[in-house]
């Protein structure tokens, strides 16, 4: 069988996380069997559906690696292929036009809870005769289209996931509406259910690979194949993505969104990395820090989980730390100047590139994410820097103002500043003030970065220096110790 495999977002928000993971068990599933990967952009809810969704999703696939060998198809644009599929189901006695008002339903509805009923569709106008068509229709009634669902047959399917999986039809709502309302012959906006079936079977997908939040579709579905006289083709019901207390993971959890993954400082390739983990485990012996590519020699269903997967920011962090730490100073650099450039640090960025190399080297060990970065190195690139309440502190110890005055002088007369001088300057002058050099240090960190934590103090020294703000740092220092 040739393997056609399809991610069908809908542009209505942002590209989701939990919709990424789906994209990327199927390009896997795909890769792995020389199949087809697939886009559709499911686009029929027109008063959410906004373009810039669109591009989001797009930018955010391409972005992740995930390339599509197909599409983007977009169902705004076959809407006459869905009415022609509706007419058929009517032609052929599968499908009806119903007539109820919004009332109606209402009070069917009541009446069921009343009894202590689920509520469903009674189906009251599945067998309306068409004189009783044609007097609803003189009354101005719209009507919607209905699929016949039959209460008495068993709908059963092997989940690629689950195993057998077997749903009753007299549990899936009565006979389920597959065309919104429409006055006369015209079909309505054709829904969900039957145009994601009308596509499949158009685009020949042979799995059906989504999380399991769609599983109560899949019998309703396998029901219009069925009816349309296709294929039903395999299905696969992902684990969802669970918060930390257990509940899918949703808006409220903070960010949820491929975007803002990205402008977290995540790589594409530590994200896709982690969401390959969500519901996935790698055969015995396979590190966790792989390609796409490696993944895809190895993915099966037979290794994911049925249970849902539960995010974990510790896990995301050290293995975007991984990619950092692996990669070469050049690269990390091309990834680190946007943050800079964001945070609106001046600096002439083509002509700096050294410099800035010299920063990422300094600092690319200690990052799990990139936007870290921004805070870690600002001292680097903002002339005058607030000085923090416990870095005021040190500096108005006592003796602290001799220190920064000894180390201030003694820069002067030094002609270049490198690690073995500055390392040589500090031994001088805790041996001129009979101090040892450790606690010359501290004092040093606060004059030059106004903080007493921070990256490697003499690589950040000579950073400063390159500049010609560690002069500038001390002085200032001094006023402040002097204080």
């Amino acid at each position: 069988m040739s393997v056609r495999v399809r991610i069908a977002p809908s542009p209505t928000g942002n590209l989701h996380i939990g919709t990424a993971r789906t994209a990327v068990f199927n390009w896997l599933f795909a890769r792995r069997h020389g199949g087809k990967f697939i886009l559709r952009i499911e686009d029929t809810d027109l008063e959410r559906s906004r373009p810039e969704y669109t591009q989001n999703i797009l930018d955010g696939l391409t972005w992740l690696g995930l390339t599509w060998d197909e599409g983007p198809f977009f169902q705004t644009k076959r809407l006459e292929l869905y009415r022609q599929k509706v007419q058929e189901l009517l032609d052929k006695g599968l499908a009806y036009r119903a007539y109820d008002t919004p009332e109606e339903l209402d009070a069917m509805r009541e009446a069921q809870k009343a009894r202590g009923e689920a509520p469903r569709y009674d189906n009251r106008h599945r067998k309306l005769t068409p004189e009783q068509q044609a007097a609803f229709e003189a009354e101005g009634r719209a009507s919607v289209i209905r699929f016949i669902i039959d209460d008495d047959q068993e709908i059963t399917w092997h989940d690629l996931v689950r195993g057998k999986v077997t749903w009753k039809g007299r549990d899936l709502g009565g006979d389920m509406v597959i065309a919104r309302a429409a006055s006369g012959s015209e079909v309505g906006q054709p829904l969900y259910n039957f145009v994601v079936v009308v596509d499949d079977i158009d685009m020949k997908i042979s799995h059906v690979i989504r999380g399991e939040d769609h599983i109560g579709n899949t019998p309703k579905q396998i029901l219009l194949y069925q009816a349309l006289g296709a294929k039903v083709p395999e299905f696969g019901h992902t684990p969802l993505i669970l918060n930390q207390k257990g509940a899918k993971l949703s808006k409220r959890d903070g960010v949820t969104s491929i975007s803002d993954f990205k402008q977290m400082g995540y790589t594409a390739e530590a994200i896709a990395n982690y969401m390959t983990l969500l519901g996935w485990s790698p055969p015995e012996g396979m590190d966790e820090i792989f390609t796409l590519e490696e993944a895809a020699r190895v993915f099966g269903f037979d290794r994911v989980n049925k249970a849902g997967a539960k995010f974990d920011w510790d896990k995301l962090n050290w293995i975007n730390s991984q990619y950092l730490h692996s990669m070469p100073v050049e690269q990390l650099t091309d990834l680190l100047i946007p943050y800079w450039q964001a945070a609106d640090y001046q600096l002439d960025w083509s002509g700096q590139r050294p410099w800035l190399e010299q920063i990422t080297a300094l600092v690319g060990p200690s990052l799990s994410r990139l936007n870290e970065a921004v805070t870690m190195t600002r001292y680097l690139f903002v002339e005058n820097v607030e000085f923090t309440e416990e870095a005021t502190k040190k500096l108005r110890q006592d003796g602290s103002a001799a220190i920064v005055e000894g180390i201030a002088g003694a820069l002067v007369k030094t002609e270049s500043l490198t690690e073995s001088s500055a390392q040589e300057l500090i031994k001088q002058v805790a041996a001129q003030l009979g101090r040892k050099e450790g606690q010359l240090k501290p004092i040093l960190r606060v004059a030059l970065t106004g903080d007493t934590r921070g990256p490697d103090l003499l690589q950040s020294w000579l950073l400063l220096h390159q500049r010609g703000w560690d002069t500038l740092r001390l002085q200032k220092a001094l006023e402040i110790a002097k204080g």
